[in-house]
């Protein structure tokens, strides 16, 4: 019985002798209850704290659940949390979403997506997050309209653009990364 236990403890050890430590992903201090992330301690590839990042997040696609949030959407709580984190001052950093394709659904409001899906959008409180801290939400126009999204079913406070690739274009010549998974 001993014997299968060993490579296990072999393996503990060598986490121990490389002082990595298993630890809980914590949110905040910018958005508090989305955007888990977890602490890095020195780095190799250091964080400038007086460097201000801006990214856009390009989001498309969608989850088969009409039930889970949009990982994409909370990419943008996890990239504001962490780097606040490590330093870096909330007004030292700036991102955006765009959303086109299938993940258009995911900024509709909770009436509009009870009408439609039946249920509550389970993206909604994340976006209102969001919003409530200037971050741009954009939805494509061109998604919205091929999914039958009127601008009035959509999330208050998200814009509408002519398309996402306007969208990425305009923030990208205003400084934005792009952040595409």
């Amino acid at each position: 019985m001993a014997r299968p236990l060993l490579p296990f403890l072999f393996f503990c050890a060598l986490l121990l002798a490389d002082s990595v430590v298993c630890q809980t992903p914590t949110t905040g201090p910018i958005i508090n209850d989305f955007g888990k992330v977890y602490k890095i301690d020195n780095p190799d590839f250091k964080v400038h704290t007086d460097k201000t990042y801006k990214a856009v997040i390009d989001v498309t696609g969608k989850s088969d659940s009409h039930d889970a949030r949009n990982p994409l959407i909370e990419t943008a709580a996890r990239y504001l949390n962490m780097h606040a984190q490590s330093g870096v001052p909330a007004k030292q950093l700036k991102v955006a979403l765009v959303i086109h394709g299938g993940a258009s659904k995911d900024v509709m409001s909770n009436t509009a997506y009870q009408k439609r899906y039946g249920k509550d959008n389970p993206n909604s409180d994340l976006v209102k997050s969001l919003l409530n801290i200037d971050v741009p939400v954009i939805i494509c126009g061109q998604s919205a309209t091929y999914h039958d999204i009127d601008r009035s079913e959509l999330i208050e406070g998200v814009q509408l653009s002519l398309s996402a690739m306007t969208a990425l274009v305009h923030l990208q010549d205003e400084g934005y990364r792009l952040i595409k998974f």
